[in-house]
C-alpha cells in the first residue's frame, strides 16, 4: 500500500496531472479572492463606526478573520473544482499503470458535479467537527484522522470502483475490504493535514484509490507485470 501511495504522490506532479492541478488551484484562488472582496465590500457598506480608530481596528480584525476562514475553505473548495476532473486523473492512472486492463467509464457531468460537492461537504463537516474538539488536545487530532480516514477512504474508493462497477457493487466491495480502504483513507488524511499539500489531496486520493481498487480486484501495475519472472521451462531430459 505504501508503494502505491508513493507512486500516486509522484504522479500528482507529473505532466498529465499538472494541468488539472493548476486548473483546480487557479479556480479556487479566483473564487476565494472574489469571496474576500465581496465580504470586505459588505462589511464596509453595512458597518460604520463613529470613531475612525475603532473602525480601522474592526477592519483589520475582520480582515484577519476572513483570511483564516478562507484558509479553512481552501481544501474543500479545491475539492469542488478538482472533483470535476477526477475522471481525467483516473483515466491517466489506468492507461499508464494498468494498460493491460479495460478502461473505466467516465461519470456524466451531472453526477460528477454532485460528487465534487459531496466531497467538499464531507471535508467541511468533518473539519468543523474537529474544530469543536480543539479544546481537547490530542483528541481532536485523533478525530481528524479517524473521521477523514473513514469518509475520504470510502468516497474515493467508491468513485474509483464505480468506473467499473454499478454503485451497489462498488459499495459492497468497499464493505468487504473495509480495513484496507480505511487504512488507505488514513494515508489520504495525512496528506490533507499538511498545508499546501492539501490542495492536491483530491488528485492524490484519486490516483491512490485507483491503484487500491486494482489491487483488490487482482490487477497489478505494469511495472510489476514486466518484472514478473517467466515460468521455468521444462528441464532437458537426461540422455539415456
Amino acid at each position: 500500500m505504501l508503494s502505491d501511495a508513493s507512486r500516486a504522490f509522484s504522479q500528482v506532479f507529473s505532466r498529465p496531472f499538472r494541468a488539472v492541478m493548476w486548473k483546480s488551484i487557479g479556480l479556487t484562488i479566483a473564487l476565494l479572492i472574489g469571496l474576500f472582496l465581496a465580504a470586505e465590500a459588505t462589511l464596509s457598506a453595512f458597518v460604520t463606526l463613529p470613531w475612525h480608530w475603532l473602525d480601522t481596528t474592526l477592519s483589520i480584525v475582520a480582515g484577519v478573520a476572513l483570511v483564516i476562514g478562507l484558509g479553512f475553505l481552501i481544501a474543500p473548495v479545491t475539492s469542488i473544482f478538482a472533483g470535476l476532473f477526477l475522471d481525467e486523473i483516473a483515466e491517466v492512472v489506468e492507461k499508464t499503470d494498468f494498460p493491460q486492463d479495460p478502461p473505466g467509464r467516465a461519470m456524466p457531468l451531472g453526477p460528477s458535479v454532485l460528487l465534487a460537492i459531496k466531497f467538499a461537504g464531507i471535508v467541511i463537516l468533518v473539519n468543523l467537527f474537529v474544530l469543536v474538539l480543539l479544546l481537547l488536545p490530542g483528541i481532536n487530532l485523533v478525530a481528524f484522522f479517524l473521521a477523514n480516514g473513514y469518509l475520504l477512504g470510502r468516497e474515493y474508493f467508491e468513485f474509483a470502483a464505480m468506473r467499473f462497477l454499478q454503485p451497489a457493487d462498488a459499495k459492497r466491495l468497499r464493505r468487504e475490504n473495509g480495513t484496507t480502504v480505511f487504512l488507505a483513507g488514513l494515508i489520504i488524511s495525512g496528506v490533507l493535514a499538511v498545508p499546501i499539500l492539501n490542495l492536491v489531496t483530491p488528485l492524490f486520493a484519486t490516483a491512490f484509490m485507483v491503484r487500491v481498487y486494482k489491487r483488490i480486484t487482482g490487477s497489478r501495475p505494469r511495472d510489476e507485470v514486466m518484472v514478473s519472472p517467466r515460468p521455468a521451462s521444462a528441464s532437458p531430459r537426461a540422455p539415456s
